[in-house]
């Protein structure tokens, strides 16, 4: 088992990159963590409010391409692993600017590769690079299709899935060409605490709470398999300390449900904890909108290897993780009203006030 005594986490502002850091923090004792995030719209010192001023959490601003950057602080801080989840990540905003996933998801990714190379050089061998990747890189699967293994081809269908196979495929070229000991993560659809409300589940919480229509793409049939945060954070953990070199673990949550399934449970979960001050139902806010360009229609994972090999498996189930999650959100104003703020109105008018008639704006 490796010993990771000082991590770089990249992205460790965002949504997963948050959870994980908190996650470390509490799981890993001796751990020293240095967190490194350009605090873009979904990354906000906020959401590490409760560690930020731990002795053992080093939060630096910053850009993962910055390669003179990321080489400081991997030399300073003899740092013996790499997290990295810096990425650009929600398909809609990669439809309608696609030049920042390139610069982010693979440029960043190849300069991070870079420092992690010239840093390690002659000392590989006490050095871990985890790169968290995606399952919309092998495309999409139709209704009877056995879910993605790891030795599905790539297919990947919209700028955001393509950008993530090239930094996937560039982790692989560092490992077999130069010996960086890499290990590559594709996980499902993620959901749980700090989400940024642009994804689907954090978007229907506080529309329905403010009011506002549900907006769901087509006729909601889309397949995804859920995958609460936590459960991903201790898989994350697990391949880091034990995952084989040069290989890759599908992470997912067991959980496959169509989009408009998604939308109902969560009405359904707040008209038990939040009712409607008017009465009725919050289903009577959700609307079809104009689908998305390209949409995959299905996409679910085994993770039949990551359990046989690392014993890991997801502990909550769906019902179990959305209640954790809308009770997070419930519970958190403060927070939900600090990320809507000039940004993220721009964002909703942009995607979504031609498929609502301007109703999201």
């Amino acid at each position: 088992m490796r010993t990771i005594r000082r991590i770089l986490v990249t992205g460790g502002a965002g949504f997963i990159g948050a959870n994980f850091v908190h996650h470390l923090l509490a799981s890993a004792k001796d751990c020293h963590v240095f967190n490194l995030d350009l605090l873009t719209y979904a990354g906000s010192r906020n959401n590490l409010r409760d560690v930020i001023d731990s002795p053992r959490h080093t939060f630096i601003q910053g850009d993962v391409a910055d390669q003179d950057l990321v080489s400081r602080l991997l030399r300073d801080n003899e740092i013996n692993a790499i997290a990295h989840f810096a990425a650009e990540s929600h398909v809609d905003r990669s439809i309608a600017g696609p030049e920042a996933f390139i610069q982010t998801n693979i440029v960043g990714t190849f300069r991070l590769l870079e420092a992690a190379r010239l840093a390690w050089q002659g000392k590989f061998g006490e050095n871990v690079f985890l790169h968290v990747s995606t399952d919309e890189v092998y495309g999409t699967l139709a209704p009877d299709d056995e879910a993605f293994t790891e030795t599905n081809a790539y297919a990947p269908n919209s700028p955001y899935a393509a950008s993530k196979a090239a930094s996937d495929h560039l982790v692989r070229a560092y490992f077999h060409t130069y010996g960086l000991r890499t290990v590559t993560t594709n996980c499902s659809n993620n959901y749980g605490p700090y989400q940024y409300p642009e994804k689907l589940i954090p978007l229907m919480i506080i529309n329905a709470l403010t009011g506002k229509p549900l907006p769901v793409y087509g006729d909601g049939l889309q397949v995804r398999d859920w995958l609460y945060v936590t459960d991903h954070c201790r898989a994350i953990e697990t391949v880091l300390k034990r995952g084989r070199l040069g290989d890759t673990y599908n992470i997912g949550g067991l959980c496959e449900r169509a989009n408009i399934e998604i939308v109902q449970m969560v009405c359904g979960l707040l008209d038990e904890l939040r009712p409607r001050s008017e009465g009725g139902s919050y289903y009577e806010q959700i609307v079809h909108v104009e689908d998305r360009p390209g949409h995959d229609r299905r996409y679910a994972i085994d993770p039949a290897k990551i359990g046989t090999e690392l014993g890991w498996r997801p502990f909550e189930t769906l019902q179990s993780g959305l209640r954790k999650t809308v009770l997070w959100y419930l519970d958190n104003q403060d927070w939900v009203n600090a990320v809507m703020g000039e940004k993220y109105r721009e964002w909703i008018a942009l995607n979504y006030a031609a498929r609502t008639g301007g109703e999201l704006e």
